[in-house]
């Protein structure tokens, strides 16, 4: 099978160099140096998405939102322009599982399948291989492609037909953007009145509490290593697609309404493009006390 990927940002290009330990691939995005990244791992830079496909059985995408997706697969030099019928687009992005639903039906017509396969465990889960996939995909395209995903992670994870996997990502980020904005919030309240950031991460990562943000996030800013590589901006699209899917299959988000909001405060202060771990900074600021390092 020949494989191809666009989209080499910090998730895709992670992505992309675990499964050129095994494929030769066809790679592109629109900032020619990701390419050049790739070069010496087999990765063949191409002119643009249509050309990419031309000569692929299968391409993967992994991009910011479905906007940017729809774009590479239907504009002029899209994938769709290219491929032949026969041929698989998994789309690795966090998006809009009506959006990814609505593209598979376009191009079904076509010939060519669409499916869903988003991650959990950014850029360093994928270069560690420890990356869980969440595939949406009639089942005898899913026994087709998990060989591929396999060699990403073998935490793959076949969720339902098209649109589950990133229905699936969705639960997951708004439960992760929720633990982690309570997280802080008490955490600041617990410095607020006699607590050290140090003793909140050390008994929270071994009681009841624990989660991912108290058993990593917060060791890491305890040791003045608070990037998470993930924006305030991905984020809070996350939540916002999440709300907008509660929102249009009659299931009630009310927690997540306010965390999407909060989320949309911290980056009305730091800006999109923040570290999604400034998040305190906004608790830090409301409560009048330093937390973090």
């Amino acid at each position: 099978m020949k494989l191809g990927y666009i989209g080499l940002g910090n998730m895709g290009g992670a992505l992309a160099r675990r499964l050129l330990r095994q494929h030769k691939m066809r790679v592109y995005d629109l900032k020619p140096e990701n390419m050049a990244k790739l070069a010496d791992k087999g990765g063949a830079a191409s002119q643009n998405p249509r050309a990419l496909a031309a000569e692929c059985d299968m391409v993967m995408t992994c991009l910011p939102t479905s906007k940017e997706v729809h774009d590479a697969i239907f504009g002029l030099d899209g994938i769709a322009a290219g491929m032949k019928r026969g041929g698989i687009i998994a789309d690795m992005t966090t998006g809009d599982p009506n959006a990814t639903r609505a593209m598979a039906k376009e191009l079904a017509a076509k010939g060519i399948t669409l499916i869903d396969a988003p991650v959990s465990g950014g850029p360093h889960g994928a270069d560690a291989g420890t990356i869980a996939i969440m595939v949406g995909a009639p089942d005898d395209v899913y026994a087709k492609m998990k060989p591929v995903f396999t060699v990403i992670s073998p935490n793959i994870f076949h969720c339902g037909d098209v649109g589950t996997g990133q229905v699936m990502k969705l639960v997951n980020n708004v439960v992760t953007a929720s633990i982690r904005t309570i997280t802080f919030e008490a955490v600041t309240m617990g410095v607020k009145n006699g607590l050290s950031f140090k003793a909140c991460a050390e008994v929270l990562a071994k009681s009841s509490g624990r989660s991912y943000t108290t058993e990593v996030t917060l060791p890491r800013i305890a040791s003045g290593n608070a990037a998470a590589s993930f924006t305030l901006g991905l984020m809070h699209k996350d939540v916002r697609l999440a709300t907008e899917l509660g929102v249009a299959s009659g299931s009630p988000m009310l927690v997540a309404g306010l965390v999407r909001e909060m989320y949309q405060t911290a980056i009305n202060e730091h800006g999109a493009d923040g570290d999604v771990n400034l998040m305190i900074r906004l608790f830090e600021r409301q409560s009048k006390v330093k937390v973090a390092p």
